[in-house]
Formats: C-alpha cells, sequence, structure tokens
C-alpha cells in the first residue's frame, strides 16, 4: 500500500497538496539496511511510533524546522501542527526519501529506468548493478522500484 502524504500549504488560502511518497515498510527496509537521514529541507518523515506513524511531515522552515546539537538533530514543529508536539529527534524519525533521492542514493549502481503499460497498470522497472550483476526491480511506482533496488544495493554492499 502507498503512503498518501498531505503537505499543509504554510499560506492559509492554499489547498492541501497530495503526492505519494515510499511505503513505511520500505522506509524501515532501507533505515534497518543501514541508511541514515540528515534532515533537509523538502524531505518527508514519520514519527517512528505506533499509532502515529500515518502522519507525514515535511521539513520546512515554516512547519518543521531542522536543529542540529552536538547531541543530535532535532526536528523542532512550529505551532502549525494539529496536535501538541514540540520537537522529536531524527532518531524517532523515519525518512521517507522521495524518487529523486532514491536515484541518487543508487550512484553509479543505476543504469535506467523503463516505463511499460501492461494493460490498465503501468509498471516502472529500475535496473541495477548489484554485486557485479544487472538486476532488475518493479514496481507501479517508480519510487518503490527505486527503494527495492537501494535496499538490495545497500544489503549486497555489506556482505
Amino acid at each position: 500500500m502507498l503512503v498518501r502524504v498531505a503537505i499543509r500549504n504554510t499560506c492559509a488560502a492554499r489547498a492541501w497538496q497530495v503526492g505519494v511518497v515510499i511505503t513505511v515498510e520500505l522506509a524501515k527496509t532501507l533505515r534497518d539496511a543501514g541508511l541514515r537521514w540528515h534532515p533537509e529541507t523538502g524531505d518527508r518523515f514519520v514519527i517512528d511510533k505506533p499509532g502515529v506513524d500515518e502522519d507525514v511531515y515535511t521539513v520546512s522552515e515554516m512547519t518543521v524546522e531542522r536543529h542540529d546539537h552536538p547531541s543530535g538533530t532535532i526536528l523542532g514543529f512550529n505551532g502549525t501542527t494539529e496536535w501538541a508536539l514540540d520537537s522529536v529527534t531524527a532518531d524517532e524519525s523515519l525518512w521517507l526519501p522521495r524518487e529523486d533521492q532514491l536515484r541518487v542514493l543508487l550512484g553509479p549502481a543505476f543504469i535506467g529506468l523503463t516505463r511499460v503499460a501492461a494493460g490498465e497498470r503501468v509498471v516502472h522497472t529500475v535496473t541495477a548493478t548489484i554485486a557485479g550483476v544487472d538486476r532488475t526491480f518493479a514496481a507501479e511506482d517508480p519510487a518503490i522500484a527505486y527503494g527495492q533496488a537501494l535496499a538490495a544495493y545497500i544489503a549486497a554492499s555489506l556482505e
């Protein structure tokens, strides 16, 4: 299941914007494989705790601001969220990387992305060289295919 993300625009006159991000499960797989997050403006994340991991947030100077301290990174909520939350550590958060970020993280292993119509569906296939072998990863959403390829790439790099 894809997670739909609603990003509240800081201008009250504008409507909610909706986009697709990778699944929380795939994000956990990437994190557990060794992917580390250094929050940047525009990054999407969830609070990594049961019951609150369905709300997706976006790092923004207006809403969720990154504060770097010697003890670690804190994500501060600047009073525009619906519930009382001052801040959360980056370690308590789960990054939901975007398609472009996943592609960059694949680096030189990335060979290509293809898009094929399969009846009513469209399938995106990422091809990457992993441990010297060209492998393909297919999903309806390209971000998912990139995420699967990156998880395999990290796992193979650690073997």
